[in-house]
């Protein structure tokens, strides 16, 4: 899941989300949208509603959902009056709203039986429904215009808990590399959190438990529940939210996507709304290398432009909508093929089987041959450049390596909080590997210089980036030394394929996956053009030999591909004729 922006005119476009209520009072960029967050229905479509739940009462004083537990579906008020409370990891609750009949409680999250992110404590007796997340998945799509007013208020009340600062309190030092890592890990997955830098909030009494923990412990995790982890990684975060999906071993999905890029989002997508099992798999969080993009203006349809975690957030609630079930984070370790079903392997252990195999794991930037790179990963060195770590570089220099679009995109949106960005690329200049649009953008801002012929030798510092080595023999014939903390790196890409030499799968000389594959792996049948050297297992998007490598033609691919899906179901599930 990727992030929904606070702005009402965005907040509708990222992805997942996962709460439950609202705001304490129309206030911020959400102020005009109040009614839409919390619309109450008439009585003609409360019976609309009603017919997909089932009836229940609770007792005044008793919870319907607490924070943390699974969600069992969306509530109908009926009768009576529900109290909505947030809560964060340090204890503060904050009564959001009381709800009472016409209203709905839910949140994005609900589609898939997401842990709530809210308390929902009966004010009165209440009666009313519960609607299971498969029911409101039904009724969304039953409804198409009801289930339109209620999709955009289930967004819009993740916005708002994003924006103020509910669930997790991640504490830690300034800008530690792991701190900015799980802040990224949320903030993609569109999770509501706070930070906390320890170092300029030690005066808070609600930290004086943890301001004297040993430098190991940090960055801390403080969850809604109380429980406190200690220098997590990702997955443990993951775990303590209750992200981690769980799968039906008996279950055989018609289709698993490996990969939530647009590609696999795409599929997903069409595949779950016309009815196929379908299951997605990232290791991360929605989006893949199009999510770092801080501005797409050439996709159809986005005059303005679109943020690639917003089209990702679009594209994630859809799939939700449609029943996909989608596991992030999660990693494939393996694909085991030779027979129906195949098996994946799963990098906890777990298999998941299915019919077939959609490869969308894209591509991941290249790690150029730099001595002590890996030592400032995360601390001045990135691959990506969100609001995170444009907030890092605000008023300071930064250098960014690369001429592609993403590239472009990156400098471009760096320009607006760094007090210069100096751009290198090893070739003669951007014409070659960039859109026309981008190149005249960076020309027009004053504080972006182009360096060509320039390609980085060598990092220095203490512990964090502070200089940069570069050649530049267009402009000096010796190496040039810059100081700047800031390097972002976006040299071009390498195929996220290693896990399929398992099942064998045909890849290039570079390790991009080939396709053109028979429809039953028969050199005499007609060919899919997305199938790959393994029947049944098909690849789109980044990752795939030949594909044209913009953000487009991918969800083109991850379309195609559901059509070729379909007749290979349909053959291989053929009764044998005598």
């Amino acid at each position: 899941m990727a992030n929904l922006q606070a702005q009402p005119e965005a907040a509708e476009a990222e992805p997942g989300a996962e709460a439950g209520g609202g705001l304490e009072a129309p206030y911020s960029t959400l102020e005009s949208r109040w009614h839409q967050m919390f619309p109450q229905l008439t009585a003609d479509e409360m019976a609309r509603v009603r017919r997909f739940g089932t009836p229940q009462s609770w007792r005044a004083g008793e919870k319907l959902f607490a924070i943390g537990q699974s969600g069992r579906g969306m509530y109908l008020v009926t009768s009576g009056r529900v109290r909505i409370m947030r809560r964060d990891g340090l204890g503060r609750e904050h009564q959001i709203t009381e709800q009472g009949p016409g209203h709905f409680l839910a949140e994005v999250g609900t589609l898939a039986g997401r842990p709530a992110l809210v308390d929902g404590v009966a004010v009165t007796e209440t009666h009313g429904y519960v609607i299971m997340p498969d029911r409101l998945r039904a009724l969304l799509v039953a409804e198409a215009e009801l289930g339109e007013r209620i999709m955009r208020a289930l967004i819009l009340r993740r916005v708002g808990l994003i924006e103020f600062g509910s669930g997790p309190v991640l504490v830690g030092h300034g800008t530690e590399p792991q701190l900015l890592a799980l802040q990224a890990f949320l903030r993609r997955n569109g999770y509501p959190h706070t930070v906390i830098d320890i170092d300029a909030d030690r005066d808070c009494s609600l930290l004086l438990d943890y301001a004297n923990a040993p430098a190991s412990d940090f960055p801390l995790v403080i969850c809604a529940d109380g429980r406190v982890l200690r220098a997590p990684d990702e997955g443990q975060l993951a775990s303590c939210l209750g992200l981690l999906p769980e799968f039906d071993p008996h279950h055989v999905y018609d289709v698993v996507v490996v990969g939530a890029g647009p590609a696999g989002l795409a599929t997903a997508v069409y595949a779950a709304s016309e009815g196929l099992s379908v299951a997605v798999i990232d290791c991360r969080s929605p989006g893949g290398q199009a999510g770092a993009s801080a501005r797409i203006e050439n996709y159809l349809g986005f005059p303005t432009g679109i943020s690639g975690q917003a089209l990702a957030g679009r594209a994630f609630v859809q799939a939700l909508k449609f029943g996909a079930h989608i596991a992030i984070p999660l990693e494939v370790k393996a694909l085991h093929c030779g027979a129906d079903p195949i098996q994946l392997e799963l990098a906890d252990g777990r298999m998941v089987p299915t019919h077939t195999v959609v490869i969308a794991t894209g591509a991941q930037y290249r790690r150029p041959g730099i001595a002590e790179l890996e030592h400032f990963e995360g601390r001045g060195v990135y691959y990506w450049a969100s609001p995170v770590e444009a907030k890092l570089c605000k008023n300071e220099p930064a250098m960014l390596v690369g001429g592609g679009n993403s590239a472009g995109q990156a400098a471009v949106f760096l320009a607006s909080h760094a007090a210069h960005v100096h751009m290198l690329v090893r070739g003669p200049g951007l014409a070659a590997t960039m859109s026309r649009y981008l190149i005249d953008r960076i020309a027009s801002l004053p504080n972006i210089t182009l360096h060509t012929h320039a390609q980085v030798s060598a990092l220095d510092g203490d512990g964090w980036l502070s200089a940069v080595h570069y050649d530049c023999r267009a402009e000096h014939p010796e190496p040039v030394t810059m100081a700047v903390r800031h390097l972002f790196l976006f040299i071009g890409a390498d195929p996220n394929a290693a896990w399929l030499r398992t099942c064998h799968v045909e890849v290039d000389d570079k390790g991009f996956v080939r396709t053109g594959g028979g429809a039953l792996g028969c050199a005499s049948a007609v060919p899919y053009p997305l199938q790959t050297s393994v029947p049944g297992v098909f690849a789109i998007g980044d990752v795939r030999a030949g594909s044209t490598k913009r953000v487009a033609a991918a969800v083109g691919e991850g379309a195609a591909v559901v059509a070729q899906i379909h007749d290979y179901l349909a053959r291989i599930q053929a009764p044998v004729s005598h």
